[in-house]
């Protein structure tokens, strides 16, 4: 399996090149020359498989530079009942008539991210260590991309982690599990700003080849393929788990800021796995509903990102969405240039509106959206608790309001949990008036001694304290 990259760099990469390199050359998202083609047969001999062994199987169509006997062992030793909390991993539970949940927030840090960044952590220890190498990761985070990437390469082998996130705009408990941290290999840095700004930082960054390659700059973020890769297995089975059978369809609703977790569910529509619809749930920072609905991307800048109460979603420049866009113009990788590189560039925007490509989005590729506000959130999380007895976090509750948006009768609706009510408390208090259960581990994290430096949104400044901590 060879990689390219959507802006069209010459090079073709391996699987475990691209795991430690992030970014391509050219500044271009990795993604697979094909997808491979499921077929019906490969569901159901898929179906009964435990979570760790579906995961090896997906996971083999896309790697084939790990020999298979590490790379299963890789995956029997992230998805264990131990690190996750129950034996499905991702069990699934039917909320209301047609209406599913899947939990993915059963891991370390109580956040969906845990599902791919424990393997995430263990593929670039394997990595490195078979190389001799080390890897000074840097990530951008705006909750809780953060937490699971130290979590996970806390005391890791041959890797640091520099992870920058926007000074203030976190919720205090996703604050305290990455600032109590006192790892050396994990440095967090407050940047003055949002997290569009620190994306563009880790974007910069990546793109100073120089610098790249001599302090051996690697990613988390899901701009990093192997990330958003792991994120396809859930897709996979929360399907087998919401159906009896292979020729039932399913429909997925995602709250998505920065479009990984949604294209890994393109990745697994593409793959052949029967999805009908992909719900975007956002919140006010709506340029991904925007598009959906008009044709039109168009980012803002930091004045006009609203700080809300779902804050891993104020995101107003959405990374992952080049690589879906790469897809809708059929991989017309001078195309997609001229749209990421010269109209959103220049202009901040793109209108695909009067394009033809445009009306496959809901059509071929299966894509609505919808928008949520405060209130919104406040109403879904009081109803959740007061019908079902069922506490969710306001992510989850952006992603439960879109998806009762977009209801077919017969065809089931699986909401993508984010994270754990406890991770925003503020807002469970303003809704229910008290707040959710903590777990024993994470009693008091918030008094703990917090280990972070702050530095202004600029590339040089983080580049220098990287270099600092290297030498």
């Amino acid at each position: 399996m060879n990689y390219l990259s959507t802006r069209g760099h010459p090079d073709r990469k391996r699987f475990c090149e691209i795991l430690l390199e992030g970014l391509a050359p050219d500044g271009g998202l990795y993604l697979p020359e094909q997808y491979p083609q499921v077929d019906t047969a490969t569901l159901a001999k898929w179906r009964a498989l435990p979570y760790a062994e579906l995961a090896f199987e997906i996971l083999s169509l896309y790697i084939d530079d790990i020999p298979p006997a590490d790379l299963k062992a890789l995956c029997a030793k992230t998805y264990t009942a131990e690190v996750f909390g129950t034996d499905e991993i991702v069990p699934l539970r039917e909320l209301e008539d047609g209406v599913y949940l899947e939990a993915l927030s059963n891991g370390p840090t109580l956040a969906f991210k845990d599902m791919a960044m424990q393997l995430l952590g263990n593929l670039f220890e394997y990595e490195l260590a078979r190389r001799g190498s080390e890897l000074n990761i840097l990530g951008a985070t705006s909750g809780d991309t953060g937490s699971a990437a130290e979590y996970a390469m806390r005391g890791k082998k041959g890797v640091r982690v520099f992870m920058t996130s926007p000074d203030g705009r976190m919720s205090p408990f996703q604050q305290a599990q990455m600032f109590s941290l006192q790892d050396e290999n994990i440095h967090n840095i407050a940047i003055t700003g949002v997290f569009d700004d620190c994306q563009d930082i880790v974007k910069a960054v990546s793109n100073d080849l120089g610098f790249k390659r001599k302090y051996r700059i690697g990613t988390v973020n899901s701009i990093n393929w192997a990330r958003l890769l792991a994120q396809v297995v859930y897709y996979f089975a929360g399907y087998f788990q919401a159906t009896a059978s292979n020729d039932k369809p399913v429909s997925f609703t995602v709250p998505s800021g920065n479009f990984g977790n949604v294209c890994a569910g393109h990745v697994a529509r593409m793959m052949g796995l029967p999805v009908q619809t992909l719900v975007v749930a956002t919140n006010e920072n709506d340029v991904l509903d925007e598009f959906f609905r008009t044709g039109v991307y168009r980012v803002r800048g930091a004045a006009d990102t609203h700080e809300t109460s779902s804050p891993s979603m104020d995101i107003s420049k959405a990374s992952n969405f080049e690589r879906f866009v790469f897809d809708l113009v059929g991989r017309d990788a001078a195309r997609l240039r001229k749209l990421f590189v010269e109209d959103l560039g220049v202009q901040g925007s793109f209108d695909l509106s009067g394009d033809p490509a445009f009306q496959q989005a809901a059509g071929r590729f299966g894509f609505k959206s919808s928008r949520s506000t405060h209130a919104d959130r406040l109403a879904v999380i009081r109803d959740t608790d007061k019908r079902f007895a069922t506490l969710v976090d306001p992510h989850t509750a952006d992603g439960l309001k879109a998806a009762r948006e977009h209801i077919v009768p017969g065809v089931p609706m699986v909401v993508l949990e984010t994270a754990l009510p406890i991770k925003f408390a503020a807002t469970l208090v303003e809704a229910l008036g008290e707040e959710p259960a903590r777990p024993k581990k994470f009693e008091g994290i918030e008094a703990l001694p917090k280990r972070v430096v702050k530095l202004p949104a600029d590339a040089e400044a983080v580049k220098a304290y990287i270099a600092q901590n290297c030498d």
